[in-house]
């Protein structure tokens, strides 16, 4: 089954130039590689810094942009990761070897199959 792994931190803490920051950057680069060799890796990118962004909407046909992010957090998601695992453990049990899991949080979250059941409110 496909995951997508969501990596936030707190780009204030992981660019302080501290020796944990540093290590945890420098890492990056190599993860995805043994993520390949293990078979897990499907996908990912890294983000540029929120200031990059823009957020878009569509209401009654209109569409309307605003500069920067849907949310201001502290915590930023920085980038992702698409990985195939047999079941959430899994899943949580490789991206928690990702570099940036010690200095912020990484959400995983499967994907949609959409040969199963849509689901409804109630599932909500």
């Amino acid at each position: 089954m496909r995951y997508i792994c969501l990596i936030y931190y707190d780009a204030r803490k992981l660019f302080d130039g501290s020796a944990e920051s540093n290590a945890a950057l420098g890492e990056c680069a190599n993860h995805d590689e043994k993520l390949k060799e293990s078979g897990h890796f499907v996908t990912g990118e890294a983000l540029e810094l929120p200031s990059s962004a823009m957020t878009v909407q569509v209401r009654d046909g209109k569409m309307s942009s605003t500069d920067g992010p849907f949310m201001e957090t502290r915590e930023m998601l920085g980038g992702i990761i698409v990985i195939d695992a047999r079941d959430l453990d899994e899943a949580a049990r490789v991206a928690s070897t990702h570099p940036l899991a010690r200095i912020g949080a990484i959400e995983v979250r499967p994907t949609v199959d959409f040969s199963s059941p849509i689901p409804t409110p109630a599932d909500l």
